[in-house]
């Protein structure tokens, strides 16, 4: 009978280092002990690798030296304790599906870039389409918006479900996009029209890249937009005004978000991560706990 393992994902971003810490019985279903975000700013990166991953070890109360698998995702240079790396559609594919057992499709809005992908059950990548536009679809570009309007990262998407007359950026560069903000700012626009109006912008795009990627069914929101409110709200009008299209592949498409929806690249990684300990333990392979698998960037199906 197959023993429950632990594993570790991090998830290094461009602007934060997420952890999950997942006991599971060779990745296909278990339960999170624990996790932990921390931003990076402008700290030394690899710092803060190790530092998110001791903060959810303690709370998990796991000896880092007993896991069986530690997976990295996302950018694996700062991470230099990982036993192996997965890819980020994979990740978040897995992850979407741990945390909406319905989704076969993931849509992971990120700080640099958006993608959609297609994924089964089990959370293996059938397709995606990743966003090649510039910056002013992602995280980075809300928080760069919200820093200049003087509101917290956290209240946006409350701001943006307040505003009355949305004024929508019609620039997809960021940087022409930040000059019509502070253009609406000299005009007297308000902060919550503001930001209602970049919400339907990049909830336009976002639409569109679900549509490109062929995405049905129920699409799990994942990365660090999946729990912006407003930007939620913005992308489900925007797809419903799309139902009535003849073949809008969006008329049956339904969103949905996960309060951990931010964390399930970590999670997917984790997991997949026992999946890979489990297939390697098979062929009797034994990883210890500072062994390095060197084809670990499978899809784990």
């Amino acid at each position: 009978m197959t023993r429950p393992n632990v594993a570790a994902g991090i998830d290094a971003g461009s602007s934060a280092i997420k952890v999950a810490i997942v006991c599971s019985v060779g990745g296909a279903d278990g339960a999170v002990l624990a996790t932990s975000v921390q931003r990076i700013r402008r700290r030394n990166v690899r710092d803060v690798a190790r530092s998110a991953f001791d903060e959810a070890c303690a709370r998990a109360q796991v000896d880092p030296s007993t896991f069986d698998y530690i997976a990295t995702t996302g950018d694996a240079d700062p991470v230099d304790f990982g036993t192996g790396h997965f890819y980020g559609m994979t990740t978040h594919a897995r992850g979407a599906v741990f945390l909406v057992p319905e989704a076969r499709s993931a849509l992971d809005v990120g700080a640099l870039h958006a993608r959609a992908l297609r994924m089964d059950e089990r959370g293996k990548v059938l397709g995606h389409r990743m966003t090649s536009q510039c910056a002013s679809g992602t995280g980075q570009f809300v928080e760069n918006i919200a820093r200049y309007l003087g509101v917290p990262l956290e209240d946006v998407g409350a701001m943006s479900r307040n505003s009355t007359n949305a004024e929508e950026v019609s620039s997809v560069c960021a940087v022409l996009a930040e000059t019509d903000v502070i253009n609406m700012v000299s005009r007297g626009v308000t902060a919550p029209d503001i930001l209602r109006g970049i919400h339907l912008s990049i909830a336009g795009k976002l639409a569109r890249l679900l549509r490109s990627a062929g995405a049905e069914g129920v699409v799990a929101l994942t990365g660090g937009l999946s729990l912006d409110d407003g930007l939620v709200e913005a992308l489900r009008a925007a797809l419903a005004g799309d139902s009535g299209k003849r073949g809008a592949a969006s008329a049956r498409v339904e969103v949905r978000t996960h309060e951990s929806a931010p964390l399930a690249g970590a999670i997917g990684a984790a997991l997949l991560g026992a999946f890979r300990f489990e297939q390697l333990r098979r062929r009797g392979r034994h990883l210890g706990p500072t062994s390095h698998d060197s084809r670990s960037t499978n899809d784990g199906g």
